[in-house]
């Protein structure tokens, strides 16, 4: 595809005018929405807004602005992004906290069952906190390969944890298929939603999904370790207990008593005070979404994807490897080529201002977020690619200094 074609799609792409909703640099094209979410124009504003409360009411803000129905008011703005209700949602804690209170939770409600199943090679803080349950509990973790996870359901299976859209390849799960199964074993499900909520189309309830955790700062442009969201089914509330209870989840926080009593519904899951500057930025994030459907969303994710994927093979050859599902029905926001020296191929790609991720041991990773990522960026994109590829520019010392962070 031709630039010039590529600026046609972009003029007549009816989601282009919520690029105007964020602060992008000059210059750079930015292809890593899927680890970092770009800056809403609505944050510093907020925040700023949010510190003039604290200025000015300082701890009255709490009734004053509201800020401790914060938890619940942000949530509910998620309802049409993950297909829930706004009675199942609530900003709470970091993904990690938050998926260990709903693994916890839903192997509480199965006290006889002693298996948890996971997928192997899933986000390493998913295996990791489903690890130490397993530890503290006494529980057996079972990680299977993607294919390998509904064949060993039994009646031993207390939990299913899975990720969605996979942090790698960006695979997906057939969310309905997967509930189906597990309640027919009769276990609980919770689902790692952090690559998919505001990139592609969720319905926890259509499909009929028992609890669920996301991340805020992704495709939800919340902002560096902004809150993650948690959900849990209606059907559900009165019976999951929230492990780690603490004051603000109690029915009456400000009666002081000695003895706790969990709150009603949602509210429940909540535990210590909530990061009112962080949720003031994620609250921007979450209204960069504002009148855009999901579905809209979702068609212009494949369509960038797509058109990277073609993009890249027609000009780069046979020196990448595409690592993600051909099919676009069955993968994420992201694409992921692989090549022995992908870590040092992005750093020359970052050099020369297109910004993806690497992630070990050969995969460099593009994320496609709709909401500001234009068809120009992906033809530029793989152009700059295909320059460093046939010239050798990647090869160099430099690239190939490990940072902290890749």
């Amino acid at each position: 595809m031709t630039l010039d074609e590529a600026q046609q799609l972009d003029a007549s792409d009816p989601l282009a005018f919520a690029r105007e909703r964020f602060t992008l640099p000059d210059g750079v094209i930015y292809l890593d929405g899927n680890s970092l979410g770009a800056l809403p124009k609505a944050a510093p504003a907020a925040l700023a807004r949010t510190a003039e409360q604290w200025r000015d009411d300082l701890i009255g803000s709490w009734n004053e602005h509201d800020w401790i129905d914060w938890p619940t008011r942000i949530a509910a703005k998620l309802a049409p992004i993950v297909g829930a209700k706004p009675s199942e949602l609530l900003i709470a804690d970091s993904t990690t906290v938050c998926l260990f209170k709903l693994l916890a939770a839903a192997a509480g409600a199965r006290p006889d069952r002693r298996k948890i199943v996971t997928q192997e090679a899933s986000f390493p803080t998913d295996l990791y906190v489903a690890q130490g349950l397993c530890d503290m509990l006494g529980l057996e973790l079972k990680a299977m390969r993607p294919e390998q996870v509904l064949d060993v359901l039994d009646k031993q299976t207390a939990v299913v944890s899975l990720t969605h859209v996979d942090y790698k390849s960006a695979a997906t799960y057939d969310m309905c298929r997967i509930n189906e199964a597990a309640h027919a074993a009769g276990a609980l499900v919770v689902w790692d939603l952090c690559h998919s909520a505001g990139a592609i189309e969720v319905d926890l309830n259509a499909t009929g999904s028992d609890l669920a955790v996301g991340c805020g700062y992704k495709y939800l442009n919340g902002g560096p370790g902004a809150p993650a969201f948690i959900y849990v089914a209606e059907r559900l509330q009165n019976e999951l207990i929230n492990p780690l209870q603490g004051w603000m989840g109690h029915a009456d926080p400000f009666a002081f008593v000695d003895d706790y009593r969990p709150a009603e519904g949602i509210l429940k899951f909540l535990t210590g005070t909530p990061s009112i500057l962080a949720m003031a930025a994620l609250d921007a994030g979450i209204g960069t979404f504002d009148g855009i459907a999901m579905a809209e969303i979702e068609a212009k994710s494949r369509k960038l994807s797509q058109l990277f994927i073609g993009e890249v093979e027609a000009r780069c050859g046979s020196e990448v490897r595409l690592a993600s599902p051909r099919d676009p029905k069955q993968r994420g926001s992201h694409v992921v080529f692989a090549h022995p020296d992908g870590y040092a191929i992005m750093q020359a790609l970052i050099a020369r201002s297109v910004i993806g991720d690497f992630r070990a041991p050969d995969l460099m990773r593009f994320g496609f977020t709709p909401l500001y990522t234009r068809f120009e960026d992906v033809v530029r994109a793989v152009g700059i690619l295909a320059e460093i590829l046939s010239s050798g520019e990647w090869d160099q010392p430099r690239f190939r200094q490990r940072a902290k962070v890749t």
